[in-house]
């Protein structure tokens, strides 16, 4: 029995400085979650980074709390956000791009879950070595683009012209429409790129592409996000091919994505918020990229499009939706 009391007291010396001085003042440690898109698209992210802090010993509501923010798209919300977290005094931030989070505070820790390139944004000084206050998982997405183009090019051989659909209120963004069109270039294509600021822009933008381009890549941003059902209903209507770096974009309608898991991603940013809630330095903390990427196929959209997918792509196929 003594025994057993002197290994609890050790357990709980141990989880001391996890909890310890934000009970004494009476509140749980408290994470904010900035979500770029709405509760109900982010659910299966949300999910993931819940149920990974979970398996570290944080329960909501009774180890942890955390205060949800939802943008919607919205860039402008983000911003807001951002503020309102910073002046709750959450512990640390949880967020998608980062960008928005760095400029509310240098002194609260933020966690970056799927920054499309983290060092060419100027968020953290280099991958290894972060510096500052903000760290977290990077996408890869200017150095996928490629392949994501020669992908698209398998499918639609006879492809010459496609357009990007790019965020142009964010930076990533439009570091990967640059990354597209130099790619598109070695292969031989003409990308066409194609603004969009604010939500009313996407039907028009779309408007504009028929006829014009034979398939659509959208690089990864929130508001594409935000509205990837409204992008895809109308990039059938207009007969085009679709590209995207999420498998979600695809399970809305969309017809291939490549990239990296991105549930994956969420758990992977709820270890690094666990370090940080037990003492760890962002500065300190590498920034991980993926190991693993999916490729993701539509075939009800690719018969929609009267379009035959190579049995080849099919054969690399992570999953294939019909």
């Amino acid at each position: 029995m003594l025994r057993r009391k002197f290994i609890g007291l050790i357990t709980g010396a141990a989880t001391w400085p996890l909890t310890a001085h934000a009970q004494q003042m009476g509140k749980l440690p408290t994470i904010g979650f900035m979500g770029a898109g709405t509760s109900s698209g982010w659910r299966q992210w949300t999910n993931a980074f819940l149920e990974r802090l979970r398996e570290l010993g944080w329960v909501e509501g009774r180890t942890v709390a955390i205060e949800y923010r939802w943008a919607e798209g919205r860039t402008d919300r983000e911003a807001e956000i951002a503020a309102e977290l910073v002046h709750l005094k959450v512990d640390v931030i949880l967020t998608a791009g980062g960008a928005d989070a760095k400029k509310a505070t240098s002194v609260i820790p933020i966690v970056f879950a799927i920054s499309a390139d983290p060092v060419g944004t100027g968020l953290v000084k280099s991958l290894a070595r972060p510096g500052g206050n903000i760290t977290g998982l990077s996408l890869l997405a200017t150095d996928l683009a490629g392949k994501r183009v020669e992908i698209l090019r398998e499918v639609v051989p006879g492809i010459r012209r496609l357009a990007v659909m790019a965020d142009f209120g964010l930076q990533e963004s439009i570091l990967e429409l640059e990354s597209v069109q130099v790619a598109a270039k070695t292969l031989g294509l003409d990308a066409t790129r194609s603004e969009i600021r604010r939500a009313e822009d996407i039907a028009p933008a779309l408007e504009q592409l028929k006829g014009n381009v034979e398939a659509l890549y959208v690089p990864a941003n929130r508001l594409a996000n935000a509205n990837r059902l409204f992008i895809n209903e109308l990039a059938l209507a207009a007969r085009l091919p679709t590209m995207f770096g999420f498998r979600e974009y695809v399970e809305s309608g969309g017809l291939i994505s490549y990239g990296p898991n991105t549930p994956e991603l969420f758990r992977r940013a709820a270890d690094y918020v666990d370090k940080i809630l037990r003492g760890a330095k962002p500065a300190e903390m590498p920034v991980e990229q993926p190991t693993k990427f999916d490729l993701i196929v539509n075939l009800k959209i690719a018969k929609a499009l009267h379009i035959d997918i190579p049995a080849t792509l099919l054969s690399r196929a992570d999953e294939v939706i019909e």
